[in-house]
């Protein structure tokens, strides 16, 4: 938890996903995405004003460049959709991103929000020709820079984070340091910077908790057994109880060893890491330069 004494931060949620996929989410976890986001985050910043942006809705009414800098930290969201598809719901995200990079404020983003980060600052995503990361990104592994770098600063040199995507940062902008890669893709997380601003994503999802990926899987049970990551129905289902009951009872040891997961993923603190870092390491700072805390 981080200490917030004075004036609470003032943070911003882009939810990436269109009206139909954040109810879809909804639906199966009892709160839409970037709610589900900022409830996490909460935790670590007790009092911390959260507003939320749903940019991919036709007519949203999005911040302007001086809306962007009121707000201490900004966080992106995962998204259903794929940034490599051009349609509004897309490229009105993709200039968003732009005038945050040109705002100068401390943007975070997972999964999709890497992505945002990524295509916003010249770069590219396609689908992953590794094929689909689902569940868990295994073997995350930190590089030099991004020992020294402090969005890592508490993971071991290996480690597994909840992941589920599809696509991936093919070519990373100019101005890219990639801080950790794995088997399924090169950009695990990276700094980026552009037109005057720093972004800090993953590809991974620290606010994950494993009822929010068994939620979020539950509705993926065709994809699971059509792309052989479960046998069948009974298989998927079985997976997804199990995760289940792991978030109800972290201390499981029979379940954590029989799904290869560990404190990096099990336990609440070492699992929002990047989250709490940025906070910390780029919110707070900011922050106090501006005189908000």
């Amino acid at each position: 938890m981080i200490d917030v004494s004075a004036r609470p931060l003032r943070l911003l949620f882009v939810d990436g996903n269109t009206r139909e996929q954040r109810e879809s989410h909804a639906t199966g976890y009892g709160t839409q995405p970037a709610q589900a986001y900022a409830n996490e985050v909460s935790v670590i910043v007790p009092g911390a004003v959260a507003d939320i942006c749903l940019p991919a809705d036709e007519g949203a009414n999005l911040p302007d460049g001086a809306g962007l800098q009121s707000y201490d930290g900004i966080f992106l969201t995962g998204s259903a959709l794929h940034i490599y598809q051009i349609e509004p719901a897309v490229t009105r995200q993709i200039e968003l991103m732009r005038a945050i990079y040109a705002s100068g404020t401390p943007c975070f983003g997972s999964c999709w929000g890497i992505q945002m980060g990524a295509v916003a600052a010249g770069g590219s995503v396609t689908r992953n020709p590794n094929g689909r990361e689902i569940g868990f990104a295994r073997k995350i592994t930190v590089n030099a820079a991004g020992r020294a770098h402090p969005l890592l600063a508490g993971r071991p040199t290996a480690f597994d984070a909840p992941a589920i995507h599809l696509d991936t940062v093919a070519l990373p902008p100019s101005d890219t340091t990639i801080l950790a890669s794995n088997a399924c893709s090169q950009v695990q997380a990276a700094e980026i910077r552009h037109d005057g601003g720093v972004f800090w994503g993953v590809q991974y999802h620290p606010e994950f908790p494993l009822r929010q990926v068994a939620s979020i899987l539950g509705r993926m049970v065709p994809i699971l057994i059509e792309e052989g990551f479960r046998a069948d129905e009974a298989a998927a289902h079985g997976w997804l109880a199990d995760l289940r009951a792991l978030d109800a009872e972290p201390a499981r040891h029979d379940l954590a060893w029989a799904h290869g997961l560990d404190a990096e993923v099990l336990d609440e603190q070492r699992r929002v890491t990047e989250l709490r870092n940025f906070l910390t390491h780029r919110v707070q700072p900011h922050a106090s330069i501006r005189g908000r805390v």
